[in-house]
């Protein structure tokens, strides 16, 4: 089952890392290299099987190889699990040893912080590895990235109303946020700044209390109500499927726009979105805010540039969405078409460079065998 779902996504490696010592059992999945290493972040969950975790982290990585492509990065696709409760199960021995299992990858894949890790573990990851991302300021890193994720998210959401609502202004419009974690809370504090009036709901009681203490004019609602609410955009911050066959009949918004990973349970609720004339802003592209963030840790970070490069996923995701309306096909038809083909393009540059190299070498071989000869 495993090896027929890793060959239907299309992935380069699938590595299954166990240490019964440190408690880790992590799956790490390299999904295409043809941009550049894989960067995606490590999450950490309480999966109900190995198989639930396996299908999350084969479609988590697939994702992130069309995100670092319709971002314009010069990166491949991959992610990683560990298999365990955040608030229960973490250690310095679990993320020293999951970190050197990213070590013996040769830099094929870069980790970062996700749902359920943050700064302080990707630390003790790079102990045992540089290929780490969103470590701390003090060791040249960028720290958390979730505000730049929740600026994207924002970004996209402007250009979605401005489709919508005639306006890139959301002041007056209404959002529902599922999920209030790093991410969430964020998008919560941006969109009051934009003047929009927030619902919000979060299965993490503490995390509710914290928002009513921090965020007053937020209006929680139970975590099944929120599909229901009477709102103007939807955005999922939680885990992913948030669309399926049971939700989309509830869901009263004009727009669908949030951070979470693979929002549509299939990729044909697009299709039906389009039909039920919801726009949906595809969530890979607009919450690539904090990958493009952690990237640039790799050239040498510049919070400056990040926020800049951030902010230019308003331009991103009005493009798509115009592709979209141009060939009458749903939104994330059109992204899944521009990042294939930034990545069949550009494959077939680095695959000419390199046969030019090959053949350079060859030839500067044969000359080197004939002066020795001579």
């Amino acid at each position: 089952m495993a090896f027929t779902e890793i060959e239907s996504f299309g992935h380069e490696q699938v590595i299954f890392s166990h240490n019964a010592e440190a408690g880790l059992k992590a799956i790490i999945a390299i999904h295409d290299t043809t941009l550049g290493p894989a960067l995606g972040g490590l999450r950490m969950h309480p999966y109900s099987s190995d198989q639930e975790a396996i299908r999350d982290v084969l479609r988590l990585s697939r994702g992130m190889t069309n995100k670092a492509a319709a971002a314009g990065l010069n990166l491949g696709g991959g992610k990683a699990v560990i298999i365990g409760d955040p608030k229960r199960d973490k250690s310095e021995v679990l993320f020293r040893a999951f970190g050197r299992a990213v070590e013996s990858l040769g830099g094929r894949y870069v980790t970062a912080e996700d749902m359920g890790t943050d700064v302080n573990d990707m630390e003790y990851i790079f102990t045992e590895t540089g290929a780490v991302t969103g470590i701390d300021t003090s060791h040249g890193g960028s720290g958390d990235p979730s505000p730049f994720t929740a600026l994207g998210v924002l970004q996209g959401m402007r250009a979605a109303g401005e489709v919508t609502f005639d306006g890139d202004t959301l002041e007056g419009k209404r959002v529902a946020v599922q999920g209030l974690g790093n991410v969430g809370y964020n998008l919560a504090k941006l969109l009051l700044e934009d003047g929009a009036k927030v619902v919000a709901c979060d299965v993490d009681q503490d995390r509710i209390e914290a928002v009513r203490a921090e965020l007053p004019q937020v209006e929680i609602v139970k975590n099944e109500e929120i599909y229901g609410v009477d709102v103007d955009i939807f955005a999922p911050c939680a885990m992913g499927a948030a669309v399926s066959e049971s939700t989309i009949d509830r869901i009263r918004a004009k727009i669908i726009c949030g951070a979470a990973n693979n929002q549509l349970d299939h990729d044909e609720l697009g299709a039906e979105l389009m039909r039920r004339g919801v726009l949906y802003a595809p969530d890979y592209v607009v919450n690539a805010g904090g990958l493009i963030n952690v990237s640039l840790e790799l050239e040498g970070y510049s919070r400056e540039r990040a926020l800049r490069l951030t902010r230019g996923i308003y331009y991103n995701t009005m493009k798509i969405l115009r592709l979209a309306r141009s060939e009458g096909i749903p939104t994330n038809e059109a992204a899944d078409q521009m990042a294939r083909q930034r990545i069949t393009s550009l494959g077939r540059v680095h695959n000419s460079f390199s046969r030019f190299r090959h053949q350079r070498g060859s030839a500067a071989s044969s000359s080197e065998r004939r002066i020795s000869r001579s």
